[in-house]
């Protein structure tokens, strides 16, 4: 009787501490209870190790950040100036809730003197990051979330290693969880070519940390402060296709110049000041470009070390300025409460939203977790696609002609609230545009899911769908 009731006690125990650990967030709160339950001890140890919250490193981004401010020229203040010149120019300035939030996101201002390239697919993209790197002079930054010891990743490592041995300085970052098959004859061959290579958080310090569940998801090359790349592409064959049961791979990715790199090499500067502990400074990384003012782009970072969830705010506010339609592309679509809402909020005013997401999936769970979101929202008349070309793993969203957003954060609470992210999001209608065309070809190759035959599926099915539901959170 007496174990019974120890029993009782420690299970009461670990409800308790994670009922008090999540308080904020109820869905995280039930995600947990709901893996304590199906494991008792198990589920415990796995609370333990994998929800600590991400405090650590705010003081090391905060530092990075008044690092950054010392060393930046006065392209901070070049949006601030040119404001009322762009207010007759851009949408944005007509909607003054949207533009007063996106104004007030820490360290990210919309900088007006910028080129942007939209670069569709790795085939694409792979071929305009090795040119830029070919003319690399003084520096190359080179940060993503996975990179593969295969085809591509040996061919992107030649090129690094030879601007190496040519004087020019190379960084590498590579996420410990992302990249976990990296092998070390991979790792070794840059530090033997005077390479400077690090993880963000090996799997096995994380674990023991409390921090395996935060992970670097972004994909950041700065070339000379000149150049830069974001989007949602990472280093390996499969995004050539080479992946046997995805096939082709959907894509998009961005090349920026002008004050834009300067936050991309903000944000590079201040995960380099974590891995390596090394502070980054001289003129040479914020050098002085020519780029005209052509094109307005804001760089948002997020991550749980920050005090906003900038990137998910961003979305939010943007889908609540529309005001005739809303397009997005995403792999996974596991949207919190209030993107939830903004959206059956805005297709029941009437506004065009279409979502495209992959008929293939890489994972079934958050397949089955994404599809669990879909009744309600079609229900609303939110319409979904189904991309039948292959794996659909483009991050975009399009507002009106007000903006549009392209990066490394997917629509689900991952990415909002847990990972490390890198978001552009651009003002110009000629990117705009560019971007709905790529929308609509895609749609030409996507299958509407129609809501009575998606409300066919069977009870299996339906029950798979509650259990990644609850879980959803987790992902």
């Amino acid at each position: 009787m007496i174990w019974v009731v120890g029993i009782l006690l420690l299970f009461i125990f670990q409800t308790a501490t994670i009922l008090i650990g999540e308080y904020k967030r109820p869905a995280k709160t039930v995600a947990w209870l709901l893996v304590l339950f199906i494991f008792p001890i198990i589920g415990f140890i796995m609370y333990y190790f994998l929800a600590k919250e991400y405090s650590q490193r705010r003081i090391v981004q905060r530092r990075g950040r008044r690092k950054s401010a010392e060393i930046r020229h006065q392209w901070l203040d070049l949006e601030i100036q040119s404001q009322e010149r762009n207010e007759q120019k851009y949408p944005l300035y007509e909607d003054s809730r949207l533009c007063g939030m996106l104004h007030n996101i820490p360290g990210s201002a919309i900088s007006p003197n910028n080129r942007v390239e939209v670069l569709k697919n790795a085939n694409v993209t792979y071929e305009e990051m090795l040119k830029a790197i070919e003319m690399a002079k003084k520096h190359i930054h080179f940060e993503f979330y996975t990179i593969r010891h295969d085809a591509t990743g040996m061919r992107f490592q030649e090129a690094l290693i030879r601007k190496a041995k040519e004087g020019v300085q190379v960084r590498v970052i590579y996420d410990g969880v992302g990249s976990y098959s990296l092998s070390k004859e991979y790792i070794n061959r840059f530090k033997q070519a005077g390479i400077e290579i690090h993880p963000f958080l090996r799997p096995l310090i994380a674990f023991f940390d409390k921090r395996m569940n935060y992970r670097n998801h972004r994909k950041i090359i700065v070339v000379d402060g000149l150049v830069g790349f974001v989007g949602g592409i990472n280093i390996g064959d499969e995004y050539l296709g080479g992946d046997a049961k995805l096939g082709f791979w959907r894509d998009t990715h961005l090349k920026l110049y002008g004050d834009s790199v300067y936050y991309l090499q903000q944000t590079f500067m201040t995960d380099w000041l974590f891995v390596s502990g090394e502070r980054l400074a001289g003129d040479s990384l914020y050098p002085e470009h020519h780029e005209p003012r052509a094109s307005l782009v804001q760089v948002i970072s997020s991550g749980p070390d920050a005090y906003w969830d900038a990137i998910q705010e961003m979305f939010f506010a943007g889908i609540v300025a529309a005001k005739k339609r809303i397009y997005m592309t995403t792999p996974y679509f596991i949207p919190d409460a209030s993107i939830t809402m903004a959206l059956k909020t805005a297709v029941i005013s009437g506004i065009d939203v279409r979502i495209i997401l992959p008929y293939k999936a890489d994972s079934r769970i958050v397949q089955y977790a994404s599809r669990s979101y879909l009744l309600e929202l079609m229900e609303a008349g939110v319409q979904f696609y189904l991309y039948r070309k292959g794996f659909m793993h483009a991050k975009v969203m399009i507002i009106d002609q007000i903006m549009a957003t392209v990066g490394t954060a997917n629509v689900d609470m991952r990415s909002f609230f847990s990972n490390f992210e890198l978001n552009a999001v651009m003002f110009n209608r000629d990117v705009i545009d560019r971007l709905e065309a790529d929308f609509l070809m895609d749609l030409k190759e996507s299958d509407e899911l129609k809501l009575p035959e998606f409300e066919q599926r069977s009870r299996i099915e339906k029950m798979k769908e509650v259990i990644a539901r609850l879980l959803s959170p987790l992902f």
